[in-house]
C-alpha cells in the first residue's frame, strides 16, 4: 500500500492521458477495496462502504497530486514556447526597424543621385558611396538578428544593439549631429539602453521618410531634470525637398512611434513627439536612471 500511492501519483504525472486514465480507476479500485475481502463476513455493507470511502481518499490525493504536477509542468511547457514566439517576434521587429533605416537612406540617396547626376557628379558619387554604406548596414542588422535567433534566450541581449552604437548611426545621417553624455548612457538599464537605440532609429528613420529636406538633426543623449533623455529633433524642412518621390507613402506595419511608446513604457520610461517651435519635429524619451523609478 505503501508503494501504491507513489506509482499512482507518477501514473497521474507522467502516463499517457488514455493509458493513465485506465490504470489511475484500477489504482484507486485497488487502494479503495482493498480491506473489503477482509471484512466481508464480519461488518455491514454501510462499514464496508466506510472503510472503501476512507482508503479511496488518499488515492484521490495521490492522483490529485500527480495531475496537478502535470498541469504545472504543461503550463511550462506553454510558457516556454509563448517566450519562444515573443522572442521572435521581437527580433522581427527589431530587424523591422533597424533595416527600414538603412533601406529608408537607400531610397533618399539614390533619388538624389538621380538627380544630381548630370550637374554634380561628384555630389552623386558621394550619395552612391552612402548607399553602398547604407547597405552593409542593413546586411549587419540582418546578420544579427540571425545570430540571435541562433542564440539561447539569455544571450540574446547581447546581439542587439544599444546606445554605444549611437555615433555609428548618426555618422551614416546626413546633417545629423550627436550630443551624447558618457555619464548618462552608463545609468541606463540594459533594457533601457536598446529601447533608447530603438527610438533613435525609429525617429531618424521617420525623418528621412517625412523631412528629407532637414538641415540639422540633432540627436541629444543627457541627464535631465525626470531621468535620462534621449531626444531626436531635425529642423523644418527646406522647401522644395519634398519633390523626392515615394518618402512617407511606405505603408507602416504597426512597429513606429506608436508600438515603440509601449517599449519605452515597458522600460519605465515615457515618450513623447510633436511638433517643435522652429516648424520641425521632436522625439524625446525619458527613461529613469539605473536603480530609480520616473515620478
Amino acid at each position: 500500500m505503501g508503494l501504491l500511492l507513489p506509482l499512482l501519483a507518477l501514473v497521474a504525472r507522467w502516463a499517457p492521458m488514455r493509458a493513465g486514465a485506465f490504470s489511475a480507476v484500477l489504482g484507486v479500485a485497488a487502494v479503495a477495496l482493498w480491506p473489503v475481502p477482509l471484512m466481508w463476513r464480519e461488518a455491514s455493507w454501510l462499514e464496508v462502504c466506510g472503510a472503501a470511502a476512507f482508503w479511496a481518499v488518499p488515492a484521490l490525493g495521490a492522483l490529485a497530486a500527480g495531475g496537478y504536477l502535470r498541469r504545472q509542468a504543461s503550463r511550462m511547457r506553454q510558457a516556454v514556447r509563448d517566450g519562444r514566439r515573443d522572442q521572435q517576434l521581437e527580433l522581427a521587429r527589431d530587424l523591422h526597424d533597424f533595416v527600414a533605416h538603412d533601406v529608408s537612406a537607400i531610397v533618399v540617396q539614390a533619388q538624389a543621385a538621380r538627380f544630381v547626376a548630370d550637374e554634380d557628379p561628384e555630389q552623386a558619387v558621394r550619395a552612391l558611396e552612402r548607399i553602398e554604406a547604407a547597405g552593409l548596414g542593413a546586411l549587419a542588422s540582418m546578420d544579427r538578428t540571425v545570430h540571435a535567433l541562433r542564440e539561447a534566450a539569455g544571450a540574446r541581449s547581447a546581439s542587439v544593439p544599444g546606445t554605444s552604437e549611437l555615433p555609428g548611426l548618426v555618422e551614416r545621417f546626413e546633417g545629423g549631429v550627436l550630443d551624447s553624455d558618457p555619464a548618462a548612457v552608463r545609468e541606463l538599464s540594459r533594457e533601457a539602453d536598446t529601447t533608447a537605440y530603438r527610438v533613435a532609429v525609429e525617429a531618424l528613420t521617420n525623418v528621412r521618410r517625412h523631412a528629407p529636406g532637414a538641415a540639422v538633426v540633432r540627436v541629444r543623449l543627457h541627464r535631465a531634470a525626470e531621468g535620462i533623455e534621449l531626444s531626436v529633433a531635425n529642423s523644418a524642412p527646406a522647401r522644395g525637398a519634398g519633390g523626392l518621390r515615394g518618402l512617407g507613402l511606405r505603408r507602416r506595419s504597426g512597429t513606429g512611434l506608436a508600438g515603440l511608446r509601449g517599449r519605452v513604457e515597458a522600460a519605465g520610461g515615457t515618450l513623447r513627439a510633436g511638433a517643435s517651435a522652429d516648424g520641425g519635429w521632436r522625439v524625446c524619451a525619458v527613461f529613469p536612471a539605473r536603480g530609480s523609478t520616473l515620478g
